[in-house]
């Protein structure tokens, strides 16, 4: 996979092309399943528990990515992913 900022993975596109509904929390961008288990150890096992922090977070990229490494203890890039990921979806669908 080619790497920069304006790339988007497969995952990614299949995320935001459709609503939510009841994904795993590894459905998300950036979040496998090493990041997804210690995500779901803090209670965040559906993608919208983390939809839910990316909004109380006021969609802020600098509060949620470092709220991500320091509760999955995610890498930059990882974090930086998933909250690609959650704000092209929130423009989608909110």
């Amino acid at each position: 996979m080619a790497d920069g900022a304006q790339t988007t993975t497969k995952k990614h596109k299949q995320f935001v092309s459709e609503p939510m509904g009841d994904k795993l929390v590894t459905e998300l961008g950036g979040i496998g399943p090493k990041y997804g288990e210690r995500l779901r150890a803090e209670g965040f096992e559906k993608a919208y528990n983390v939809l839910g922090q990316f909004l109380v977070l006021n969609k802020d990229k600098d509060l949620f990515i470092d709220w991500l490494m320091e509760t999955a203890c995610t890498n930059t890039k990882c974090a930086t992913d998933c909250y690609n990921c959650l704000r092209d979806w929130s423009d989608s669908f909110i």
